[in-house]
């Protein structure tokens, strides 16, 4: 199929050089790029919003969060005797 595609000239001289310097052509260099492109798209997990990206990084201190609940937990289960009734 053929079609049209604007691309930046920077873009295009790059992909031109890099295209010969391979011994291929440019259609042959764009066609292998698309198809890398949305091979490596299939296999990626779904993009997450942006502000997702910190959840679960601090999995590594749910045990040190356990801990130091259950030394409040203890500390507040004591009554000072000042505090009775």
């Amino acid at each position: 199929m053929k079609t049209t595609l604007e691309i930046p000239d920077p873009l295009f001289r790059k992909a031109k050089s890099t295209a010969a310097e391979r011994g291929q052509s440019l259609k042959q260099f764009v066609t292998e790029a698309l198809q890398d492109k949305l091979r490596s798209r299939r296999h990626a997990p779904p993009a997450q919003p942006r502000w997702m990206a910190g959840f679960g990084r601090l999995r590594a201190l749910r045990k040190e969060t356990a801990r130091v609940q259950k030394r409040i937990d203890d500390a507040f289960e004591v009554i000072d005797p000042e505090d009775r009734g």
